[in-house]
């Protein structure tokens, strides 16, 4: 089975390789680089849905492999606390799409202003951590849970949601 992830973001490629190296069988992986066609930095569960979605679409466009991920990572605010926030979509070539929602935790003030006034999480981590490349490591979920669970972690829960749905519909689909 040919599976597309729309992005080359090591912690997103990992969570859709481990999930479905584990669920199905034979498959092949392509990680297509393509836009969210959203902000840098989305803002909402709108806006970050969306995001995945034009991933998975445009992976799907450019590989038109069985099946693609697109999985977005946001932030959204609820009564003044903002939070992280991420979504999935698989998409199949058969036309079929199917949306998860996964974990949510609050950003300190000090990550928070600055995202308020127009920075992206990713660069505000780093300069927060000290360290380069965080989005592509623990993310700010592995940092604010103490290593508990990183990016790709977060993520794979979000695959699992998707490919549970798609098994769901998809009964014949074989599995390991």
């Amino acid at each position: 089975m040919k599976i597309a992830i729309g992005t080359k973001n090591q912690a997103k490629v990992n969570a859709v390789e481990n999930i479905c190296s584990s669920l199905l069988e034979n498959v092949d992986f392509f990680s297509v680089s393509v836009p969210s066609n959203v902000s840098d930095q989305p803002i909402g569960d709108e806006e970050t849905l969306l995001g995945a979605k034009n991933r998975a679409w445009l992976a799907f466009k450019e590989s038109q492999a069985e099946i693609s991920f697109g999985l977005e990572g946001g932030v959204k605010e609820i009564n003044g606390q903002l939070f992280v926030c991420n979504w999935g979509v698989l998409h199949t070539k058969t036309g079929q799409q199917f949306i998860a929602g996964g974990a949510q935790i609050p950003l300190p003030a000090e990550v928070a202003e600055p995202i308020r006034i127009g920075e992206e999480l990713g660069p505000v981590m780093e300069s927060y951590t000290k360290q380069v490349g965080i989005r592509h490591k623990e993310g700010a979920v592995g940092v604010f849970t103490n290593g508990l669970v990183n990016r790709s972690v977060m993520f794979e829960h979000i695959v699992k949601l998707l490919i549970g749905q798609y098994l769901y519909a998809n009964p014949t689909q074989k599995t390991t």
